[in-house]
């Protein structure tokens, strides 16, 4: 008597979310035939690079509710997902396949190896021992569902057509709304993409010149909007960057968007102050300080050469003392430390955590199983969906509970 023959499962896209489902689908169910296919010629790209070549694997927060505020788009979705697979499991996963996590000061947790290689030669090592048949330069191109009933017909742009019971597109985000036409062809709606975790451009602007000094804790707000962060301030060659920076870019990606990315921001160096407490701390260092030339070290902490910038921007003279800093500069001083503004024309791609916002409509997905409302045995996972989080570990969490709610839910179907 012939056995039945086994069931198939097509994973499209190797990066984190595609790859934790397949891995997990063979493993969970030995009678899956799974195969994993990927576009490119490279495999977990974005894992190679995250975190400067590390892997900022998730994030050191055990509380569910805590961490979906942290996802600018999908925060409800995820807090339904994260009861299935969160942090604890992540840090569990892949520690009884050798991979030990370490929680840095931030919160961001990274292996203990300090590489990302780590992560991408446990992936593949699983894949291999559950026999997940990979293969590159597989795009697909249109999507056939079978009466909804008896599997899916997959062609890819090769030419080449395979079959499947099951499909998990997990191929990350696109730039355009039209690249999305294969998943809109199945009855999807797509939340229109827009880029999520840039840098700040500032054009001509003569404090760039500081490129490479930061702040441990800026606060910036975006001119006329709600939208205000607080935390490390990176000066680049271009403009603005940081954590801060990447996290107002999240939670005003839309927002930023609408508006071609030219806005106005308010940077305050020492976010413990306002501009009333400071112009009172400025008043006394004149009495305690009054024979001191100005630019001699800061009491405040700040970094010497942006210290010396905001002196000269503010109009201070070289060899000014303290004891005769006219009023009006001292003013002007007071506004360019606690809020000087600055124009942003554009944005930069910040390449290690390159995120679209936007993609598949979370109320057409189940979040107890990931799979289509609208087609059965058809199911997501990462980035593909309208789920982003802000940066430090938080999309990749996204990646591997997507991944594995998918895989659980293709055995249980």
């Amino acid at each position: 008597m012939n056995k039945d023959p086994k069931k198939k499962l097509l994973v499209t896209g190797g990066g984190a979310a595609g790859f934790f489902c397949a891995v997990n689908a063979a493993r969970l169910n030995p009678g899956l035939e799974v195969t994993l296919v990927e576009k490119s010629n490279r495999l977990l790209s974005k894992v190679k690079v995250s975190g400067g070549g590390r892997c900022n694997v998730t994030h050191a927060c055990y509380d569910i509710v805590d961490m979906s505020k942290r996802y600018p788009r999908g925060g409800n979705f995820v807090k339904k997902s994260f009861h299935q697979f969160f942090t604890t499991d992540t840090i569990q996963w892949f520690e009884e396949r050798g991979v030990k996590l370490k929680t840095e000061k931030d919160g961001r947790m990274f292996p203990e190896t300090d590489s990302s290689q780590t992560i991408i030669d446990c992936l593949l090592k699983e894949a291999d021992k559950y026999g997940v048949r990979i293969e590159l330069k597989k795009e697909v191109k249109k999507i056939d569902p079978r009466n909804n009933r008896d599997g899916f017909t997959v062609e890819f742009v090769d030419g080449s057509i395979v079959n499947a019971d099951y499909v998990c597109i997990a191929c990350g985000g696109f730039p355009k709304l039209s690249q999305f036409a294969w998943i809109t062809g199945l009855g999807h709606t797509i939340e229109e993409p827009v880029p999520s975790l840039f840098t700040f451009n500032m054009p001509g602007h003569p404090i760039t010149k500081l490129m490479g000094v930061s702040i441990d804790n800026a606060r910036v707000k975006i001119t006329g909007t709600r939208l205000e962060e607080r935390g490390p301030l990176l000066i680049t060659h271009w403009g603005l960057s940081g954590p801060v920076v990447l996290r107002l870019s999240a939670w005003g990606a839309r927002e930023l968007a609408a508006i071609q990315w030219n806005f106005r921001i308010q940077v305050n160096w020492l976010s413990e102050y306002n501009e009333q407490q400071f112009a009172e701390l400025l008043k006394t260092l004149r009495f305690e300080k009054a024979s001191q030339a100005i630019e001699n070290k800061n009491s405040f902490g700040l970094p010497q050469r942006l210290w010396e910038f905001l002196l000269e921007y503010s109009g201070v003279k070289r060899g000014t003392r303290w004891a005769d800093l006219p009023a009006a500069i001292q003013n002007k001083l007071v506004k360019n430390i606690c809020n000087l503004e600055i124009e942003i024309k554009g944005k930069t791609t910040f390449k290690e955590e390159f995120v679209t916002a936007g993609g598949v409509r979370l109320g057409e997905i189940d979040p107890n199983t990931m799979m289509s409302k609208k087609v059965p045995g058809l199911f997501f996972a990462g980035e593909i969906m309208d789920v982003d989080g802000i940066t430090g570990g938080f999309n990749f969490q996204h990646a591997w509970t997507s991944g594995f709610v998918a895989a659980k839910a293709i055995m249980e179907h």
